[in-house]
């Protein structure tokens, strides 16, 4: 039998309502909203060697000794590797790190990654970040470390100025993936507390300066796979101003209780992909932004999602952000290590007059959703920050969605900015089972859609509600984060 799906339109100006690996089936179909990026194959490593550089250090517990810890004694000997491998045109070539019996790690204060190079992290190998703040100095010094002005004080541990680049490892059975390790939750050095204490205390005062530990920018055709990043200071790997962009089967091993800890952040950014990550942090699990350059044709599929902020649009959408699918993904409110986050969000989009533009044209489809405290947030209000620079959402799109287990505190927001500018949505084959949906300024067409099993109704004294005898909803399941 056919299902003829009926859509009522209510437009909701001020009201809030209180309704009393992952095998994925949902609705088949394209809209218009989704991404027009391309999913590229799994990147490959390169065929060519240009150095293979060797272990020296063995640090079980993740710290080496007194001297070494003051003196990163690998920084010279991997940069000049790097120096030495750049390429020109569209060359690229391949930086082994790899062990040597029980020496399997590196300790290093920051790297820069020239052209046509793919750093490979071999196989158990453990590339571990300096604790040192002053490795870290941006231009003018003397923050890095510090809770105080901008929180621009410090450079990231690896950074990419330059097309064709990458980090990389291997899939090898019963080896551990290659690591690199921020150390967000050592001591740094010379003070008797970590850089993720850094960003608690900015909780009241200004703002952290923590490096990232990977900081891409303006570096084309990027490729990230097959790597684990662990225990960043501050994000995980920002990726800026650039086309091009492949993830794959990277994962983020992070405490969810580490604050300012983003996953994947991609900021005006075009043709990219996202594909088969597991992904724990302390902040959102993979963000789209547009800071001054507008992110579109990106698709975000497969990933599976741990204690997180959750996969987000904004906060910073200025230039603009469309075209945005987000199909097959698990979101889980417990982190890597089974702790519960009481930040933990589902699907999101985030902006405010202070940094808002149009956010159009975003697709999230056959989201499975468990134990998350926010599962649906729509907010134009984020952080309550003025300005003049209208936050616009229009033609999202929802499309088979299940949130099970929520706490008994859950809420969602459905919102737009007012009513001239409201949020337009579609959402379809929903089920949440938290009542609380917060709902404001927004146009809505709704079908087989429930808030705790009642159906998203009275809306402002409107009916917005389809349904068919049988809603065609995800069918979810949650694995946990892999070892190794």
């Amino acid at each position: 039998m056919r299902f003829q799906r009926r859509w009522v339109v209510a437009l909701v100006l001020s009201s809030a309502l209180a309704l009393s690996g992952c095998s994925l089936v949902g609705a088949d179909g394209r809209g218009a909203s989704e991404g027009s990026g391309h999913v590229t194959d799994h990147p490959s490593p390169p065929t060519t060697t240009c150095e293979t550089v060797t272990a020296n250090l063995n640090m079980p517990d993740g710290m080496a000794s007194a001297d070494e810890e003051a003196t990163p004694p690998d920084t010279d000997r991997l940069q000049s590797a790097l120096d030495r491998c750049a390429q020109s045109g569209d060359s690229v070539v391949a930086i082994h790190l790899t062990g040597a019996g029980s020496d399997q790690d590196f300790l290093s204060g920051p790297l820069t990654l020239r052209q046509g190079e793919v750093l490979m992290v071999d196989p158990g190998v453990v590339l571990y970040a300096s604790l040192n703040p002053s490795d870290y100095e941006a231009a003018g010094g003397g923050t890095c470390g510090t809770v105080s002005g901008d929180g621009k004080g410090c450079r990231a541990f690896i950074e990419v100025r330059a097309p064709n680049t990458g980090i990389q490892s291997e899939i090898v059975p019963g080896a551990a993936r290659g690591r690199i390790d921020g150390r967000g939750g050592e001591h740094i050095l010379g003070e008797n507390l970590s850089w993720w204490d850094l960003a608690e205390q900015a909780r009241s005062q200004n703002l952290p300066n923590v490096p990232r530990l990977i900081d891409a920018n303006a570096a084309d055709r990027f490729s990230l796979a097959d790597v684990t990043l662990a225990n960043a200071a501050g994000y995980h790997f920002y990726y800026k101003n650039g086309d091009d962009l492949s993830v794959w089967g990277v994962r983020i091993d992070t405490p969810g209780s580490a604050r300012n800890t983003d996953g994947i952040d991609l900021d005006g950014v075009q043709n990219a992909a996202v594909v088969d990550s597991w992904i724990s942090a302390g902040d959102d699990g993979i963000a789209v932004k547009a800071t001054s350059k507008p992110s579109r044709g990106i698709i975000v599929r497969g990933n599976h999602l741990f204690g997180t902020h959750g996969i987000s649009i904004g906060a910073v959408t200025t230039a603009g952000v469309n075209h945005v699918l987000v199909t097959d993904n698990t979101i889980s409110g417990r982190d890597a290590f089974g702790n519960r986050s009481d930040a933990s969000i589902g699907i999101r989009i985030k902006s405010a007059a202070q940094f808002g533009g149009k956010v159009q044209a975003i697709t999230y489809r056959n989201t499975c959703i468990d134990a998350v405290s926010h599962p649906i947030v729509i907010d134009p209000d984020y952080l309550r920050k003025t300005g003049d620079h209208p936050p616009v959402f229009s033609d999202i799109r929802v499309e088979g969605l299940k949130a099970t287990n929520s706490p008994a505190n859950a809420t969602s927001q459905l919102k737009g900015l007012d009513r001239n500018r409201p949020l337009t949505l579609r959402i379809s084959d929903t089920t949440v089972d938290a009542a609380a949906v917060q709902t404001r300024d927004a146009l809505i067409r709704a079908h087989n859609v429930t808030f705790d099993g009642k159906p998203l109704a009275s809306l402002g004294g409107l009916v917005a509600e389809g349904a068919d005898a049988q809603p065609h909803l995800p069918s979810c399941s949650f694995p946990a984060f892999p070892a190794g």
